[in-house]
C-alpha cells in the first residue's frame, strides 16, 4: 500500500517516478491484481491522473479499462471509475482555456482515442448495455462518455448504434429517468445522436420522443424555463428539420396544437431574460421548420391550415403587434408569420384583417411597411418585413389587387396612410435601401398578375406645383435616367438595380406596358447608351439589367409603335451595341456572385445592406427570360414570321385540343354518372333479388305449413264423421223427436208471418207502381208491369187455394166429429160413400198441402225478384238525379258560351266599324260566304 500512498501524494524517500512510469505501474496493477479492491484503487488513481496525463493514460490504460468494463460488471464503483477515466481521455470539454493550437491538438487527441475505442463495435454495444444499469455512478458516466464519442466521431458511432439491437430504445429510456442530471445529459446525448441521420431521427420519433419532450417543456415552464427547455427544443429541431416523415408524424399526432401555449405573452413584456429570449427564438424556429418553403407544398399547406385552425397564427400575430417585445424576437416572429401565411389564401386573408392596437387602428401590413421604409429601423427587421410582405402577396391575386387599389386615384384617402402611399414614398426617398425594398415590394404586387400590371399604368404622381402629373412608370424611368445626379444615402447601384427589377417585372408578359414604356422617346436611347458603355465592375450589373429590360421590350413587343417594332429594335442593337456584346452584357446578371445566393431561398438574408441587390422571384424571371431574349435577338424577320405562323397553328391546335379535352371531360363525367347509376341499380337489383328469394322461402314455408294443417284437418274431419256415424246407428232419440215437433210449430208460425208480410208487400207494390213507371224507360217499365201482373195472378191463386184449404179443413173437422159421435157397428148405409169421400178429401188435402209448399217457394222467389226490382228502381232514380244535374250544368255552360259569343260579336262589330271609319275595306261574313260558294261552284264546273 506504500506504493499507492506515493501515487496519492504521501511522503516517500528516494527519487520520485515520472508520470508515464506511474501510469505504467498502475496499468500493470489493474491487469495483474486478483483482489477487486486493488484493481479499484488502481483505476481510481488512473482517473485522478487522466486529466493531467491524458495522452499517457489514453495510450497505456484504454485496453485495461475496457477489460474492467467487461469483467467487473458486478462492482458499480470500479465501473464508474473506469467510465470517468475514459471520458476524461476522450472528451475535449476541459480544454477551453488553451490557445487555438493547443485546442486543435486536444481535439485531434480526442478524435484519435475515439477511433481507437470504436475500432471494435462491441465496445459501443458494451457501453449501451452498461446504460441499462440504474446505479447513478455507472449510468451518468456512461451517458457522458457516449456523448463525447458522438461529438468526436458522430457518423461512425451512429452507424454502430443503428445496427445494435434496441440501441436507440435504450437511449430513449434516459428521458424517463427520475434523476434530472441523467435526464438532462440524456437530452444532450440524443442531440448528438440525431444530428444528420434521418434513420435514427425516425426511430427516435417513433419511440414517443415528441410526447416526452413536450411534457418536459411543459413541466419546466415552457418559454420561461431554463436550459433544459433549450435542450429539448434543439432536439426537436434535429428531429423535424428536413425530415418529412417526422414532420407528418408531428402534425398527425396533434402536437402542433400543443405549441400554442408557448407564445402566450402578457401586456408587460419588459425585462425578458436571455434564456427566455433563446427559448422563444427556438420555438419560433420550430414553427418555421414545419412550414418551411423547402418542404413539399402539400405538407406545408396542411401545417398552415392546422396552425390557423388551432389559433397558433392568431397568437403569433398578437406577439407581432405587442409592445415591449425584444427586437430579435420581433424579427423572428415576423419571419415565422411570413412562412405560416405564404401561399395559403385563408391565412393571408386573416393576416390582412389584423389591425394594430393604435388609435385609430391601422392594418398590420401598413404598420410593418412603415418600419420597412424607415431607415432608422434595424436592417434585419426591415428585411423581415419585406419577406413578410412578399409572402403575403405570394399566389395571392386578391391581396395584390388590394395593394394596387390603394394607388389608384379613385381609392386614395387623403386622411389615412395606405400601403401604396408608403411604397411610393419609399420608392422615391433619399435612402437607397428604402428604394430597393419598395421597388421589390411593388414588383411582388405585379408578380404573375397581368391585370394589376395594366392597372398600375393608371397611377399618376404629382411632381411639383404647376406641373402636370406623370405616370408611375414615367417617374421610375426618370429617376433611373438621372442616375448619380440625385444624392442618396447608401449604395449608388442599389436604387437603380431595384428600379430596373421593378420595370422588368412590370413589362414582362404585358405588351400594353411595353408600349407605354417605348412611348417615351428617351427610354430606348438611355438603355442603349447604358449597355454600350464600358463601365466598372459595379456598373456591370446595371448594364446587364438594362440589356434584360431592352430584351423584354423586343420579346413582348406587339409592333403597335411604328418606330419601335421588334425588327427596328434588333437593328438598333446590331448597329449601336452588337448582338454578341448585347448577349454578353445580358449574361452579367447570372454571373454575379449575389445572384446565386438570392436564388437559393425566398427569404432575403444579407450580411449587409450593400449586398442586398437581388430578389428571389426576380432570379426566377431572369432564368426564364434569358434564353428567350437571346434567341429573339438572333432571329431574322423571316424566322419570326414563321414562328408566328407556327404559334398561330399551335394556338389553333391547342384550342382544338382544349375543346376535345372539355368534350372528353364531359363524357367522362357522364360515364362516371352512368357508372354510379348502374352501380346503384345493381345494388338495388341485388337487394330486390334478396327480397324475392326471402319471400319465396317464406311462401314455401307457408305452403308447407298449409299442407300440414290440411292433413291435420282431414284427419279431424274423418274422426268427426266416424263419430257421427256411430251416433246415427242408435236411431232417433226422444229429444230429436221433440225438436222436430218444435220445428214444425215454428214453420207454421212462419207461414202465418209470411202471409202477413205478403199483404204488406202487396200494399208496397201498389205504391211503387206509379214511381217505377215514371222512373224507368219503356223496357224497364214493361218488365216491371209483367212482374206485377205475374205477382197479382199468383196472389189470386194463393187466395183461392187458401179459401179452398179452409173449406176442406172445415169439412174434415165436421166428418171427424160425426165419425166420433156415431158407433162403429151401427154405421149408416152411406158409410162406404163417406169413407170414399174422406179418402178423397185427404188426398185433396195432401195435394193442397204440396201445392201450398210450392207456392211458398214461388213466393220467396217473387220476393227476391221484388227486392231486386226495388234496388233497380233506386239505382235508376239516382242516375236520373245525376242526369238532371248534368243537364242543368250543361244549360248553364251553354248560356255562358252564348253570352261570350254575343260579347265577341259585339267587339268584332265595333272593330269593323272602327276600320271602316279609318277608311279600310272590310268584308262582311255574308260576302265572304257568298264568295266561297261562288268559288266552289266554279271548281265544280271545271271538274
Amino acid at each position: 500500500m506504500n506504493f499507492f500512498r506515493g501515487v496519492m501524494g504521501g511522503q516517500t524517500a528516494g527519487p520520485q517516478p515520472s508520470g508515464a512510469e506511474t501510469i505504467q505501474k498502475l496499468c500493470d496493477r489493474v491487469a495483474s491484481s486478483t483482489l477487486l479492491e486493488d484493481r479499484r484503487d488502481a483505476v481510481r488513481a488512473l482517473k485522478s491522473l487522466s486529466k493531467k496525463y491524458r495522452m499517457e493514460v489514453g495510450t497505456q490504460a484504454m485496453d485495461h479499462l475496457i477489460n474492467i468494463l467487461q469483467t467487473d460488471r458486478s462492482d458499480s464503483e470500479i465501473l464508474g471509475y473506469a467510465l470517468d477515466t475514459l471520458y476524461n481521455v476522450i472528451s475535449n470539454d476541459e480544454e477551453e482555456e488553451q490557445d487555438e493550437n493547443a485546442q486543435k491538438q486536444a481535439d485531434d487527441l480526442g478524435t484519435q482515442f475515439t477511433e481507437k475505442f470504436i475500432q471494435d463495435p462491441e465496445h459501443i454495444t458494451l457501453l449501451l448495455t452498461l446504460l441499462e444499469e440504474f446505479d447513478f455512478h455507472v449510468r451518468w458516466p456512461g451517458v457522458k462518455l457516449l456523448t463525447a464519442l458522438l461529438k468526436n466521431q458522430g457518423v461512425q458511432v451512429q452507424g454502430i448504434i443503428l445496427v445494435s439491437p434496441m440501441g436507440v430504445s435504450r437511449l430513449m429510456d434516459l428521458l424517463a429517468d427520475s434523476r434530472e442530471v441523467i435526464r438532462n445529459d440524456g437530452l444532450l446525448l440524443l442531440q448528438q445522436l440525431t444530428k444528420g441521420n434521418a434513420a435514427i431521427q425516425k426511430i427516435v420519433a417513433f419511440e414517443n420522443a415528441f410526447e416526452r419532450l413536450l411534457d418536459i417543456i411543459t413541466e419546466e415552464g415552457s418559454s420561461d424555463g431554463g436550459i433544459v427547455v433549450e435542450d429539448c427544443l434543439l432536439l426537436l429541431l434535429n428531429l423535424l428539420k428536413n425530415n418529412s416523415s417526422n414532420q407528418n408524424f408531428f402534425k398527425e399526432g396533434s402536437y402542433i396544437q400543443r405549441m400554442k401555449p408557448w407564445f402566450e405573452v402578457g401586456d408587460d413584456n419588459s425585462g425578458w431574460s436571455a434564456q427566455k429570449v433563446t427559448n422563444l427564438h427556438l420555438m419560433l424556429q420550430l414553427v418555421r421548420v414545419m412550414v418551411s418553403p423547402v418542404n413539399s407544398p402539400g405538407a406545408t399547406a396542411s401545417c398552415q391550415k392546422c396552425m390557423y385552425q388551432c389559433g397558433l397564427l392568431q397568437q403569433l400575430c398578437t406577439i407581432l403587434m405587442a409592445t415591449g417585445v425584444p427586437a430579435d424576437i420581433l424579427t423572428e416572429t415576423i419571419n415565422t408569420v411570413s412562412e405560416v401565411i405564404r401561399g395559403s389564401q385563408v391565412n393571408q386573408d386573416y393576416f390582412a384583417s389584423v389591425n394594430a392596437p393604435s388609435n385609430p387602428p391601422r392594418p398590420a401590413i401598413v404598420v410593418l411597411l412603415m418600419s420597412m421604409v424607415n431607415e432608422r429601423q434595424p436592417f434585419v427587421l426591415r428585411c423581415a418585413v419585406l419577406y413578410c410582405f412578399q409572402c403575403f402577396l405570394y399566389k395571392n391575386q386578391k391581396g395584390q389587387g388590394e395593394i394596387v387599389a390603394t394607388l389608384l386615384p379613385s381609392t386614395i384617402d387623403a386622411n389615412s396612410i395606405s400601403a401604396g402611399q408608403l411604397l411610393c414614398g419609399g420608392l422615391f426617398s433619399a435612402d437607397s435601401l428604402s428604394n430597393w425594398c419598395a421597388a421589390v415590394a411593388l414588383a411582388h404586387t405585379l408578380q404573375d398578375n397581368l391585370t394589376q400590371k395594366e392597372q398600375l399604368l393608371r397611377v399618376q404622381l404629382a411632381t411639383s406645383l404647376g406641373k402636370p402629373p406623370v405616370s408611375l412608370l414615367q417617374q421610375c424611368t426618370n429617376i433611373l435616367s438621372q442616375g448619380d445626379k440625385i444624392v442618396r444615402r447608401g449604395s449608388k447601384v442599389q436604387t437603380r438595380v431595384g428600379l430596373l427589377m421593378l420595370l422588368c417585372t412590370w413589362i414582362s408578359n404585358c405588351p400594353i406596358a411595353v408600349t407605354h414604356f417605348l412611348h417615351n422617346q428617351d427610354n430606348v436611347p438611355f438603355l442603349t447608351a447604358q449597355i454600350s458603355e464600358n463601365l466598372g465592375e459595379d456598373e456591370r450589373l446595371v448594364q446587364g439589367l438594362c440589356a434584360l429590360l431592352l430584351g423584354i421590350c423586343i420579346y413582348y413587343n406587339d409592333n403597335s409603335l411604328e418606330n419601335y417594332t421588334k425588327e427596328k429594335l434588333k437593328q438598333l442593337i446590331e448597329k449601336r451595341i452588337g448582338k454578341e456584346n448585347f448577349v454578353e452584357k445580358l449574361g452579367f446578371i447570372t454571373k454575379h456572385e449575389l445572384y446565386s445566393r438570392a436564388a437559393l431561398k425566398p427569404q432575403p438574408v444579407f450580411p449587409s445592406p450593400e449586398q442586398m441587390l437581388f430578389d428571389h422571384e426576380f432570379t426566377r424571371l431572369v432564368k426564364e427570360l434569358e434564353g428567350l431574349i437571346t434567341k429573339a435577338v438572333h432571329k431574322s424577320s423571316e424566322e419570326e414570321k414563321k414562328e408566328e405562323e407556327v404559334k398561330k397553328t399551335l394556338e389553333q391546335h391547342d384550342n382544338i385540343v382544349t375543346q376535345y379535352k372539355e368534350l372528353i371531360r364531359e363524357q367522362d363525367a357522364q360515364i362516371q354518372e352512368l357508372k354510379e347509376k348502374v352501380a346503384s341499380m345493381s345494388a338495388h337489383t341485388e337487394q330486390l333479388q334478396a327480397t324475392v328469394s326471402q319471400q319465396q322461402s317464406q311462401i314455401q314455408q307457408h305452403k308447407d305449413q298449409y299442407n300440414i294443417l290440411k292433413l291435420k284437418l282431414g284427419k279431424e274431419n274423418q274422426s268427426q264423421s266416424n263419430n257421427q256415424g256411430d251416433s246415427q246407428v242408435n236411431g232417433l232419440q226422444t229429444e230429436e223427436l221433440s225438436q222436430l215437433r218444435e220445428e214444425l210449430e215454428e214453420l207454421r208460425r212462419q207461414q202465418t208471418l209470411l202471409q202477413t208480410q205478403l199483404s204488406e208487400k202487396d200494399a208496397l207494390i201498389d205504391s211503387l207502381k206509379s214511381a217505377a213507371q215514371g222512373a224507368e224507360g219503356p223496357a224497364g217499365g214493361s218488365d216491371n208491369t209483367e212482374l206485377l201482373q205475374e205477382l197479382e195472378a199468383l196472389k189470386n191463386q194463393v187466395q183461392s187455394h187458401l179459401a179452398e184449404i179452409g173449406h176442406l179443413k172445415a169439412e174434415r173437422q165436421e166428418l171427424l166429429r160425426r165419425a166420433e159421435a156415431g158407433p162403429s157397428d151401427t154405421a149408416p148405409p152411406g158409410d162406404s160413400q163417406s169413407d170414399a169421400a174422406k179418402v178423397d178429401l185427404e188426398s185433396r188435402l195432401a195435394a193442397q198441402t204440396a201445392e201450398m209448399e210450392r207456392l211458398k217457394e214461388s213466393r220467396s222467389d217473387l220476393e227476391q225478384q221484388l227486392a231486386s226490382a226495388t234496388s233497380s228502381v233506386a239505382i235508376l232514380q239516382t242516375e236520373k238525379s245525376k242526369l238532371q244535374t248534368e243537364v242543368q250544368e250543361s244549360k248553364k255552360e251553354q248560356d255562358d258560351l252564348l253570352m261570350l259569343l254575343a260579347d265577341q260579336d259585339q267587339k268584332i262589330h265595333s272593330l269593323k266599324q272602327r276600320l271602316k271609319d279609318l277608311g279600310e275595306t272590310v268584308e262582311d261574313e255574308d260576302d265572304i260566304d257568298a264568295r266561297d260558294q261562288t268559288s266552289d261552284e266554279d271548281d265544280e264546273d271545271e271538274d
